[in-house]
């Protein structure tokens, strides 16, 4: 079952709600901000002082960024992570399946703001099935008649008890650019995160695996050559108004995507496929 919902304030979001699990999107950004599958705990992390306002992103949940990644390579003015998380998506279809698991189909497309900064014809397309597993996939396709270059991801914020009993599986003898050093490093073991950390791992294999005291959660991507680690540590989410001062504690984001050298060139009439199915036990 799905049902449009309202907030005070008008703003809109779509809650699912079937045998296998429980989730919310909103129709802003066509951002899934909560996933609970039967006999779980949430599977996503969201901050207790998330805005959910017209053109404010979320904190937490699974952002969308396109039709860039991190800050604007031409313009550092322009908002972080593109214009997609802030615009109003349709829903264009909504799907009870025969395992009972919920398809919806949201999609956006050019506007007037979009125009102003990134004046190409396109198609977003945003799949999302809700079961005991989540898939999400992100279908971009060229509608212009010239190319265009596109870095994106799926920046998830994933719920976790304790951000220092973490491993995440499945990077080791990994090349990542770290962010905060500006520095090309090598993955030896686990990852484990002990402080700030903001890295790309390239080559990423397409099956990660985040392990924690309570649970595994696996994550396997297609159309994806990076991923993205983000935690703000201590300092960082003490500057950040919409995340409580030890919110990092219980965060971590696991971000499929291609960003850097990883970017997408699409050619008029092609399309792109970002995917990641996540499962958790």
């Amino acid at each position: 079952m799905t049902i449009q919902k309202e907030l005070e304030n008008g703003f809109q979001y779509l809650e699912i709600k079937n045998s296998h699990a429980h989730a919310k999107i909103a129709l802003q950004g066509a951002h899934l901000f909560h996933y609970q599958a039967k006999e779980k705990k949430p599977l996503l992390w969201l901050s207790d002082l998330a805005h959910f306002e017209e053109g404010k992103a979320i904190r937490g949940g699974i952002p969308i960024c396109f039709p860039w990644f991190g800050k604007n390579r031409e313009d550092k003015t322009l908002a972080q992570h593109g214009f997609a998380r802030n615009q109003q998506w349709k829903l264009m279809l909504t799907q009870e399946l025969a395992d009972g698991s919920t398809h919806l189909q949201l999609l956006l497309t050019p506007n007037k703001e979009t125009r102003k900064v990134w004046d190409y014809n396109f198609l977003l397309i945003f799949n999302v099935t809700i079961g005991a597993e989540l898939t999400l996939s992100l279908t971009t396709i060229n509608c212009d008649t010239q190319a265009f270059e596109i870095t994106q991801a799926l920046h998830t914020y994933f719920n976790v008890s304790n951000i220092q009993n973490i491993a995440i599986k499945g990077l080791e003898q990994s090349v990542y650019y770290d962010t905060l050093e500006r520095q090309l490093g090598k993955q030896h073991g686990v990852v484990s995160i002990k402080e700030e950390v903001d890295r790309v791992y390239f080559d990423a294999p397409s099956k990660i695996i985040l392990e924690e005291s309570e649970r595994a959660i696996t994550l396997n991507s297609e159309g994806s050559n990076s991923l993205v680690i983000w935690n703000p540590w201590h300092e960082k989410t003490k500057q950040m108004s919409d995340m409580p001062d030890k919110s990092y504690q219980t965060m971590v984001c696991l971000e499929t995507a291609n960003v850097l050298k990883d970017f997408v060139l699409l050619r008029p009439n092609e399309s792109h496929t970002l995917k990641v199915m996540i499962a958790q036990n």
